[in-house]
């Protein structure tokens, strides 16, 4: 594998350490003592250090003004403002050493935050969980971002060195011990990255490399200029550095519609080829997601492997807002665009992929969204019932546990566990846990107080009634608060809802995971009443079947009785009970 144009890194007889910082002129390297860097081409400034040993510490001084830690620091043991760590990877012994991975069928993912997985909030503390997600029937554990960010608690989003895991979770080693334990249990690893925007503080690369960042600008910051060779090197080489040093599985790339895709190849393909190089190279299942909220079909594509320039699935949001407002019957905001005919969008969904292919979005002010996506594979699509910004995004960060009703969601879930879209479940839901996940963050001064104003005005209309209530996200009690209650998993209904969700995912394992290559979307049906159908032809040519009553009232059984062997819900004998599904395996064509 070419070795990473950025970061420090160790040599035979001590290390190298370079920096790109075009507009710098003069950039000194501080250690046991400042010494002077060497000023390259295309503003590269760069030092070879002889007996510099891993665990030094270093930062950099431009222009003798400003101290700064490396962009592509590798560890920072005092938070971002603070001197950078030198870490030698290989010293990491791996028990797994022979994974390779699993294939994309086999994908079940459960997102979570590490900070608040367990009381403990570490790395370490994750490992003993895993047992858990095994007996479960989870096989990919997705973390949210680890990218270093200011302060102590922090979903995530808002981390400004990129490569850097963030030390209050543990160290690297630590790091990688989870990812060890997952790969020993056979689950595989995935991890949210953010390439379009650095967070508010500790970001300095508009001091010494103003060219990463273009005039545009996206909810969350300045937009970054992947035109620009370094820029796009400097992403692309964390993708490959998240992959290779520490053996994730797979990155899920945040909001890429809010990257700008400029010159004749993007940064997405660029980064996608590079991630299949690796894959070639190591022998690995290495895979690829996507958060776009155009839905651009276009960039999918579930089977290339390797990626050579597309992207495994994408997080299919339309998915998940239709059920929203037919499970709780919120209408406002962006869950607007499906009031008018939410189980009608959710037969789109089923039976071709995304809700909008092209339509007008009235949520966006009649801008078409999205494209076409019937002729792709199901398992392009990664269908949730919630996530960490459908829960946390709302005024009191609530679970869907608590504001619909239980039959109501265990009937969502044995259509989301067991049709050919790959499932994801957000920490806890497998139990119905109802610990909140509010948005926490550990700003400081003026910008932590425009983060607590921000939120209080975004909550100033629809959900007005909360008032005081909306927990204030500066506040360390309300990162406390989103801890996993793990004790409840052991109540009456928290012990149901398991067995529910492992009787599920044993079906989907036993058969549906083994016919999933190949599979292909059919058609799907609503009616008014409730009455839900779809089918899907299998990639061993096996129709699977569905049908379901998606109300609160008893519906009137088919007339033309569902053919195949049922593998979930039993035989339709007479009328459906309200919130009732049934599937089935047809070898009839």
């Amino acid at each position: 594998m070419n070795e990473r144009q950025f970061g420090a890194r160790l040599t035979t007889d001590g290390a190298c350490f370079r920096l790109w910082a075009p507009a710098a002129k003069r950039v000194d390297l501080l250690l046991d003592r400042p010494h002077a860097m060497q000023r390259g081409e295309d503003g590269w400034f760069s030092a070879d250090i002889a007996g510099v040993k891993a665990g030094a510490r270093y930062n950099f001084r431009i222009d003798d003004e400003i101290d700064v830690p490396d962009p592509a620091s590798a560890f920072q043991p005092d938070d971002i403002k603070g001197p950078s760590e030198l870490i030698d990877h290989g010293a990491y012994r791996w028990r797994a050493a022979d994974w390779r991975g699993r294939p994309w069928q086999d994908t079940v993912l459960l997102e979570s935050h590490v900070g608040t997985f367990t009381p403990d909030g570490t790395y370490r503390a994750m490992i003993e969980r895993l047992d858990h997600l095994v007996a479960t029937g989870i096989t990919a554990l997705e973390l949210m971002p680890l990218a270093d960010f200011a302060g102590s608690r922090n979903w995530g989003y808002d981390g400004v060195l990129w490569y850097a895991p963030d030390g209050h979770y543990g160290r690297p080693d630590d790091l990688k011990a989870l990812i060890d334990g997952a790969h020993l249990r056979g689950l595989m690893v995935f991890l949210d990255v953010v390439y379009n925007h650095f967070g508010p503080e500790g970001n300095y690369h508009g001091r010494y490399a103003p060219g990463f960042f273009t005039e545009a600008q996206t909810p969350w910051g300045s937009a970054i200029d992947y035109q620009v060779p370094q820029v796009r090197a400097f992403a692309i080489d964390n993708a490959v550095y998240w992959l290779h040093e520490y053996r994730f599985d797979g990155l899920r790339l945040d909001a890429v519609h809010a990257i700008p895709q400029l010159g004749e190849v993007s940064m997405l393909h660029d980064l996608s080829r590079a991630v299949g190089d690796l894959a070639v190279e190591t022998g690995r299942h290495i895979h690829l997601v996507l958060e776009n909220d155009d839905n651009i079909a276009g960039v999918l594509d579930a089977e290339q492997d390797p990626h050579r320039g597309s992207y495994r699935a994408q997080w299919n949001d339309d998915y998940h807002h239709a059920w929203h407002v037919l499970l709780t019957g919120e209408r406002h905001g962006y869950y607007s665009d499906y009031a008018q005919s939410p189980l009608q969008d959710i037969a789109r969904a089923l039976a071709s992929g995304f809700v909008y292919q092209g339509e007008p979005s009235a949520h966006r002010g009649g801008q078409l969204r999205g494209e076409p996506s019937g002729t792709l594979t199901p398992t392009a699509f990664v269908n949730f019932l919630q996530n960490h910004d459908q829960i946390g995004n709302r005024a009191l960060g609530d679970r869907l546990e608590s504001i619909a009703k239980p039959m109501a969601i265990e009937g969502a879930l044995a259509i989301l566990l067991l049709a050919p879209m790959v499932p994801m479940l957000f920490m806890g839901e497998e139990w119905g846990s109802k610990a909140p996940f509010p948005f926490f963050c550990d700003f400081e001064g003026e910008l932590a107080e425009a983060v607590r104003q921000g939120r209080r005005r975004e909550f100033a209309g629809a959900y007005a009634e909360h008032g005081a209530d909306v927990p204030d996200p500066l506040e360390s009690s309300t990162a406390q608060s989103a801890v996993l209650d793990w004790d409840s998993r052991d109540s009456a209904s928290g012990c149901r809802r398991l067995a529910l969700v492992r009787e599920l995912l044993t079906i989907r394992r036993e058969k549906i995971m083994p016919r999933l290559a190949g599979a292909a979307f059919g058609a799907a049906h609503a009616t008014e009443n409730g009455m839900l159908t779809a089918n899907w032809r299998m990639g061993d040519g096996v129709m699977l079947r569905l049908a379901a009553n998606l109300s609160n009232d008893e519906i009137p059984a088919p007339e033309i009785k569902p053919m195949g062997i049922p593998i979930w819900g039993g035989e339709i004998a007479g009328p459906l009970p309200p919130w009732s599904v049934f599937w089935r395996l047809d070898a009839r064509s």
